[in-house]
């Protein structure tokens, strides 16, 4: 069974950072590529950054230059440091990674979500 756990999320002020964290535990289980999704109120969940292990990483328009995503590979987690947020910014943030296992099963796997609120 995998999982992943996310953390770091809170109340901030805007531009201020916070660092998300997002850990994942399964016997076996290494993450591979994995993203970063929010979801606004009243919005639709959206891409917000992606890292693949040999290092190729993508990021929404809206944060390019003020979010950084990053991992541990020994810890088998993935981070995305928040910095110069903005109102705009307050959400729920997801963990996701998906993929295909040793038998070629796709998976995609989310965490429960991290709230992220920027006030001013």
């Amino acid at each position: 069974q995998v999982q992943l756990v996310e953390s770091g999320g809170g109340l901030v002020q805007a531009g201020g950072s916070l660092r998300l964290s997002c850990a994942a535990s399964g016997s076996g289980f290494s993450i591979n590529f994995s993203a970063w999704y929010r979801q606004g109120p009243g919005k639709q969940r959206e891409f917000v950054a992606s890292s693949t292990r040999g290092g190729l990483i993508k990021y929404a328009d809206f944060v390019k230059g003020r979010f950084t995503i990053s991992r541990d590979v020994a810890k088998n987690a993935v981070y995305l440091q928040m910095n110069n947020l903005k109102l705009e910014d307050t959400g729920v943030y997801y963990c996701n990674t998906p993929g295909v296992d040793g038998n070629d099963v796709p998976y995609d796997y989310w965490g429960q979500g991290t709230q992220v609120t920027v006030s001013s």
